[in-house]
């Protein structure tokens, strides 16, 4: 029988040395979907893979004195060894700067260049090298990236643009007729209204200002930039414009692209256009997922709530990860991770029940019976409640995984384990086992939960492969296909089982609380220590002399009328007054500065900020991009000291 084929996708990673569980989640979802839909008789590629090309991988390598090249293979060599961590089982893994990759692409820029898709000209605006996205003034926020909020900087350069005015209508009209097509539904409405029927500028799709990337075959001082580069990884790892083209022809469209919500906009609107264009078909359907929130607010390394799913596995073991992002994350939507629920949930969901189920089953098949698996012979009505609802579980599972509801189909799964824990309680085999004539009835009974820990390991494969291992070993189920859990019989009589170690001992919170907490502070003051930004270029003791920094005392402050980071400050440099304008009013009000020392560039050339004169500059600290400045505190010299 011919298997049907089945194509899931991850982004391709931006190489980083710093992944976090939010971008571990999606690669998680994306291997429990794919392994799932292999238990049930698919097909499965699974696809993965990094993003290598760019300015930032450009300059990242500069600063460290490497090859762009080299800087990325050491970091990908990480992603593989995290993704092996966390039992990802891909079936390939892409690089953008893979040869046969290269070639696709080249071909496909060629391709719509030469069909009229792609013109030359230049381009003027905002640049953001972390997002690698141009914008224009209107779309910055407060003069920053709107999407990560950094600062940006201003090019101009000669560059292709690839029409996608063009195929807009044509867009709109095909995600109308597939409400498939975008899920959630919230994600659908947000591309249509905010994006397409506004009106689509053309897009910018090769760069001159760097070299690190795919050249443009027929004008080698351009390469290609990000988008058409990285978005059309998922056919060319098929085999697209090369010469075997087996896998592009058997799982192209793709079932599903699944993606965090922050990369909606490229995956709905340039890559189906460039699909459209190349008159390929569009993916089945493009899921964007919600963000994993920490203390309430998206991870951000200088917030430091970043979690470390490596720690996370070095604690708790791979099984308990996954399980929590699965189940306790609302597919589609923004979910929380907090070590305390984390913990609780492994304490209740993993121990108390799953665990609790097994240890329970097997030490008393152990005692009864000699580890000997009893034959179900004197069954009651009693039976009939628990054995429907494993023959009905499988059914509930399949069809939430068939609308990517994880957490349902793991819901049902707990469904029936919290089942056969209270059938526990209802028959209660210890007092059976106390009257030699209902022996018949106690093996039954026991019989039931060791066939009940196979359904639901089989059911768990997909999602907790260890722990679905290690049940197996201990319950020596012979049968673990999927089609094996229609009937209620899969445990052989006169099977052993093997009692083992407790798949998931309780967790002290409290203990296992403030370890983390001293392991996050150790790992916050680690990156803050080896992420030091780069020294600027070195001066001479003669540069730094012409420097004047004087102690000043600050006698007034106000803020700057239409300005809303700047205040104006008049200070007392020892006998002269001065006029000072700082950019610090979200750092202090006016008030705390008033009577303050502070030590001030004297010499610094006058200059009119919002039409106020500047006299001179206050000497602050910053933590991080993100974090407090502090205004420099010369203690109690006297105004008008010399700070050497």
């Amino acid at each position: 029988m011919c298997k049907k084929p089945y194509y899931i996708t991850t982004p391709i990673y931006y190489p980083s040395a710093n992944l976090h569980i939010g971008n571990t989640y999606t690669t998680v979802a994306a291997d429990a979907l794919a392994r799932f839909k292999r238990l049930t008789g698919y097909d499965v590629m699974f696809l993965t893979g990094t993003d290598e090309h760019g300015q930032k991988i450009q300059r990242i390598a500069e600063e460290k004195g490497v090859t762009p090249k080299e800087y990325v293979d050491e970091i990908v060599a990480g992603i593989k060894s995290l993704w092996e961590l966390m039992d990802i089982s891909y079936d390939k893994f892409i690089r953008t700067t893979d040869d046969y990759h290269i070639k696709a692409v080249q071909d496909i820029f060629k391709k719509l260049y030469d069909q009229g898709d792609i013109y030359k000209d230049s381009y003027e605006g905002w640049y953001c090298t972390p997002c690698e996205s141009f914008w224009t003034e209107t779309q910055l926020v407060d003069g920053k990236c709107p999407d990560c909020g950094r600062p940006v900087e201003k090019a101009k350069e000669e560059a292709y643009f690839f029409k996608m005015s063009k195929y807009a209508d044509r867009l709109i009209q095909y995600i109308e007729e597939h409400p498939e097509f975008i899920q959630p539904e919230s994600r659908k409405n947000e591309m249509l209204n905010n994006f397409l029927r506004p009106g689509l500028q053309d897009l910018c799709v090769s760069r001159t200002s760097f070299n690190w990337g795919i050249p443009v075959t027929f004008d080698t001082d351009h390469v290609i930039y990000v988008w058409i580069d990285a978005l059309s990884n998922y056919i060319t790892a098929l085999g697209y414009g090369n010469e075997d083209t087996t896998l592009y022809e058997k799982f192209w469209p793709a079932d599903v692209h699944l993606i965090g919500k922050d990369i909606l906009r490229f995956h709905t609107i340039y890559w189906p256009i460039m699909l459209m264009a190349l008159d390929l078909p569009l993916p089945k359907q493009v899921f964007g997922h919600g963000w994993l929130l920490v203390d309430g607010g998206k991870m951000s390394k200088s917030k430091g709530n970043v979690v470390d799913p490596v720690a996370l596995v070095n604690s708790f073991g791979v099984d308990p990860v996954r399980y929590y992002l699965l189940k306790e994350i609302p597919f589609g939507s923004d979910g929380l991770f907090n070590n305390e629920i984390f913990i609780k949930k492994i304490n209740s969901d993993l121990a108390n029940d799953l665990g609790n189920l097994l240890s329970r089953t097997i030490t008393m098949i152990e005692k009864y019976f000699d580890c000997v698996v009893p034959a179900p012979t004197a069954k009651e009505a009693i039976d009939d409640e628990l054995i429907r609802l494993a023959l009905d579980t499988p059914g509930k599972v399949e069809a939430a995984i068939d609308e990517l509801k994880i957490p349902e189909a793991l819901e049902a799964i707990w469904n029936l384990i919290g089942r056969a824990n209270k059938y526990i309680d209802e028959t209660t085999p210890w007092i059976l086992a106390k009257d030699e004539a209902k022996k018949e009835r106690l093996g039954t009974v026991l019989y039931n939960l060791i066939e009940s820990l196979r359904f639901a390991s089989v059911m768990i494969s997909a999602f907790l492969p260890t722990t679905s291992t290690k049940i197996n070993e201990q319950i020596n189920a012979e049968v673990t296909t999927w089609n094996s859990l229609s009937a209620f019989d899969g445990t052989s009589a006169g099977n052993k089982v093997n009692k083992g170690a407790v798949i998931f001992p309780r967790i002290d919170v409290d203990a296992k609380l403030a370890e983390l907490e001293a392991l996050r502070e150790a790992q916050l003051k680690a990156t803050k220590k080896t992420e030091m930004k780069p020294i600027k270029e070195e001066i001479t003791i003669e540069d730094f002399e012409k420097i004047d920094l004087r102690v000043a005392k600050v006698i007034a402050c106000e803020p700057v009328k239409g300005a809303k980071k700047l205040l104006k400050l008049k200070v007392d440099l020892g006998g002269e007054e001065r006029q000072v304008i700082s950019g610090i009013s979200q750092y202090y009000k006016p008030e705390e500065l008033v009577g303050k020392n502070i030590v001030l560039v004297a010499n610094l050339k006058p200059v009119k900020l919002r039409g106020e004169l500047s006299q001179g500059m206050i000497l602050a600290a910053a933590t991080d991009d993100d974090g407090k400045l502090f205004v420099v505190d010369p203690g109690d010299l006297e105004t008008g000291s010399i700070v050497r």
